[in-house]
């Protein structure tokens, strides 16, 4: 069985890209355009590892991110920010709101999927 990754993204080009780069190497993607949404498709879904964006509607990816955390059945579920904050003390944020791991936008689609490899492989 294919591993599962959410995708939090309110743009709809990245989501494709990603959807696309996700489902190409195997696993099987579910998706959320703004927090609110993401942190209830985490709940019914699931998933293996949830690539969370920081700017989000609704619901910003860091209070996103703390919801998902906080819940029992989620807690050890892997988060990589995504996010085009590349300032000083965004990554420290994003890890203290509950990330795993922290990428920057433009990236690397190869790099990505060695980051996803390493926590749902």
């Amino acid at each position: 069985m294919s591993k599962h990754i959410l995708v939090i993204e309110d743009q709809i080009d990245l989501r494709d890209v990603l959807r696309t780069l996700l489902t190409g190497s195997g696993y099987a993607v579910s998706e959320a355009a703004d927090g609110r949404d993401g942190v209830e498709k985490a709940k019914s879904g699931r998933p293996d590892l949830i690539l969370m964006d920081i700017q989000l509607p609704l619901m910003d990816g860091y209070e996103a991110t703390r919801q998902i955390k906080a819940h029992p059945n989620l807690k050890a579920t892997p988060i990589i920010a995504i996010s085009s904050f590349a300032m000083k003390g965004d990554e420290e944020k994003a890890r203290a709101s509950g990330c795993d791991h922290y990428v920057t936008k433009p990236y690397s689609p190869i790099q990505l999927l060695k980051v996803i490899r390493r926590f749902v492989d």
